[in-house]
């Protein structure tokens, strides 16, 4: 009897699988967060951080990574893979902390404490790697890591996800109307009522589907009794 079980990644794989990811957010911390589809329906759920690669791939699509740190951090985690996989579950612990603080401040709840601690607790590491650098208008701020951390991108995710919870853009923090959908996102619009993560995608299904439910009405009614 063959096994039909399907083949789960290896988390700890380097590799690129081409996987393009979704960065619609507005805003570093939230696309990290949304980096899972359709989070709370169990069965169509889909976990895009499944192995250290994507997570490389994430941090080059997010500017967070130039080419040659891609490939560096790639060939490194090939030579230590349990050191890529750790790096993996850091990431993924603080995508899910970044996702309590912000989708509670979207529903209108207070931040969870337990999501808060955890993100006050990674602030004293990601702030001690900032550095500043002399550019050619002046002085900006970079950071800077040892060649054996392999998830360097998360410094930057955790400032951008503190300077959020206390900037104006708070309040413009907001969750996709879909009801299947749950990724966050910031509503940069005139009048504040942008309902959808991206409106060519759950807009446009919510679109279908109420269509389709009013042809549904319409064709009962027209029914001959």
């Amino acid at each position: 009897m063959s096994d039909l079980s399907p083949t789960l990644p290896d988390p700890a794989s380097a590799e690129s699988d081409g996987y393009r990811f979704g960065l619609d957010a507005g805003h570093l911390a939230l696309d990290f967060a949304n980096t899972i589809s359709r989070r709370e329906a169990p069965d169509e759920s889909r976990d895009r951080l499944t192995q250290y690669g994507r997570l490389v791939s994430w941090g080059r699509e997010a500017e967070l990574l130039t080419e040659k740190e891609d490939k560096r951090l790639r060939a490194e985690a090939a030579e230590r893979p349990r050191a890529a996989i750790a790096a993996l579950r850091r990431a993924v612990a603080l995508r899910e902390t970044i996702f309590q603080l912000f989708v509670a401040l979207a529903r209108g709840q207070s931040a969870p404490e337990s999501a808060l601690d955890a993100l006050n607790a990674a602030l004293p590491d990601a702030l001690a790697a900032l550095r500043l650098r002399l550019d050619a208008g002046g002085f900006s701020w970079r950071f800077v890591h040892g060649e054996t951390d392999l998830a360097p991108i998360l410094s930057p995710i955790v400032r951008s996800a503190a300077e959020l919870l206390t900037s104006a853009d708070l309040a413009r923090i907001r969750e996709c109307g879909s009801d299947t959908c749950f990724w966050l996102f910031l509503d940069r619009s005139k009048n504040g009522t942008r309902r959808w993560c991206d409106m060519k995608v759950c807009g446009n299904r919510a679109k279908a589907r109420r269509h389709y439910h009013r042809e549904k009405k319409t064709s009962r009614r027209a029914r001959p009794s």
